[in-house]
């Protein structure tokens, strides 16, 4: 086999995570492989001295032996991945701690409640059942990420991976975890809550969290089950909660929860069975903040509506617009001391009382904690809100090696026509009465696009001149 054909395929190393399709990009050997390139690339990073308790931790090379948390979700393809991971890492001398099933908000609570040197889930996260993947992370959590995850595509090509002997014992932080959620809210009266995880590793812990926090909870899909018989868990495609709708309307509930495949995102749906997009859920969690910490920063990344920046100022705090990405967003909020961010994708990241990552139940509990404050439907929170016409988030078929050049020419061809716009992300256009956006997308093949302006004729003319841009490349094929 020559060097060539012997080396992973580069799409799978995203910008936030490694992905593939299962049996193809993504097999045992892979994962092995994949696992030492990790636990070579870890002790070059900051590794702690050691845990509590522990001498020298040290290899026969005389580098760090790096401890590790390694999860993995429900898909049918995980157990099997996981093992080869830590037989990888566990090769170069990792201290490795299996936890199991763990939603991947879990695995980094693990990371930083141990005191560990990195953490690694096995997750498809929302992508179809035939896809699996690898999230990782260095100390605290921190995101491995854009030229990090590259450099561990090297390492792998490379196969010049030290020898150690490392270690395996199985811990779980179940117990630790559901603790420390439902101890950190406090939730003012008893809500009735459609909790809906579409057989994704969110049924084995959120509804249980959720309850233990005081909350009447009705399962939806709560039966884990990694086939995904009722669909693949994302929330963030609108079809994906319609069983929700229903449900709330039908249990006369206060509100609904929608959970993606690992229990990063959600999605949220009012007692009258309206979806609401994550933006509009930032807005709710953000008003509540600033009564804590009036004047403070929130961050939301660059498809918010315009609603929210004008809904943070009116109520004292100080929007940032960002890029897209967790990972984008964890680091910066860590860089600026930021506490609180979104994106509409459905990511929530709590800095206040945490640790900084992204959680779907945790944001589940932190908005029953707001919407509890006072006593009116959850749809009242949103009513006063001026009337606008947008999309959500939408997706024009792209390839992977043609979509970041398409973007740039598109960004810089609107920025010379529009000034005031925005290209931290791709292009956000700004015009007075509205925005549209167009950006890579940077774990699919697509472009991601979103529209808003205040009239119908103002969201027709964005979108009708973005579209004829976009038009004019034969590799986009526009939704």
């Amino acid at each position: 086999m020559s060097k060539q054909q012997d080396e992973l395929n580069p799409y799978m190393f995203r910008a936030y995570d490694i992905r593939g399709t299962v049996g193809e990009d993504i097999t045992e050997a892979t994962a092995e492989r994949l696992g030492k390139a990790y636990g070579t690339y870890l002790p070059f990073r900051t590794v702690r001295p050691a845990l509590q308790g522990q001498s020298n931790r040290r290899s026969r090379t005389g580098l760090p032996k790096p401890s590790v948390a390694v999860g993995r979700d429900n898909r049918t393809s995980s157990p099997c991945l996981q093992q080869s991971f830590i037989m990888g890492a566990k090769s170069t001398g990792c201290e490795i701690f299996d936890l199991g099933l763990a939603l991947s908000p879990m695995l980094y609570f693990a990371v930083c409640y141990w005191g560990l040197d990195g953490g690694v889930n096995v997750t498809g996260s929302h992508n179809p059942v035939t896809y699996n993947g690898f999230k990782l992370t260095l100390a605290d959590a921190v995101p491995i990420a854009e030229e990090q995850i590259q450099e561990i595509r090297r390492i792998a090509n490379a196969k010049a991976f030290p020898s150690g002997q490392g270690s395996v014992t199985a811990r779980s932080i179940t117990e630790d975890y559901v603790r420390e959620l439902a101890s950190r809210v406090k939730i003012a009266r008893r809500m009735k809550v459609v909790v809906d995880t579409r057989n994704g590793t969110a049924s084995l812990f959120s509804p249980r969290i959720i309850r233990e926090a005081g909350c009447e909870v009705i399962g939806l899909h709560t039966e884990s089950d990694g086939t995904f018989p009722n669909g693949v868990p994302d929330p963030e495609v609108e079809a994906n909660v319609e069983d929700l709708r229903k449900a709330v309307i039908a249990e006369k509930a206060d509100l609904g929860i929608a959970f993606d495949g690992d229990g990063d995102r959600m999605g949220v749906v009012d007692e009258k069975g309206e979806r609401h997009e994550a933006d509009e859920v930032l807005m709710i969690l953000a008003r509540d903040f600033l009564t804590r910490h009036p004047g403070e920063r929130v961050m939301m990344d660059v498809k918010s509506s315009r609603l929210l920046v004008q809904d943070i100022e009116n109520h004292g705090g100080r929007p940032v617009m960002f890029k897209t990405g967790h990972s984008l967003i964890k680091n910066e909020m860590r860089e600026k001391g930021i506490l609180l961010a979104g994106e509409v994708s459905g990511h929530i990241f709590f800095k206040e009382n945490y640790y900084g990552f992204d959680d779907a139940t945790l944001g589940a509990l932190r908005l029953l904690e707001a919407v509890s404050k006072r006593d009116i439907p959850v749809s009242a929170h949103w009513a006063d809100l001026p009337r606008v016409y947008k999309t959500s988030e939408l997706k024009a078929e792209c390839p992977d090696d043609q979509k970041f050049q398409i973007v740039s020419e598109v960004a810089a061809y609107f920025k010379s026509r529009y000034p005031k716009s925005l290209d931290i992300d791709g292009i956000r256009v700004e015009l007075p009465e509205g925005w549209g956006l167009v950006r890579p997308s940077n774990t699919n093949p697509y472009l991601t696009l979103r529209f808003e302006a205040e009239s119908q004729e103002a969201f027709e003319k964005i979108r009708q001149e973005i579209y004829s841009r976009l038009s004019q490349y034969k590799a986009v094929r526009l939704p």
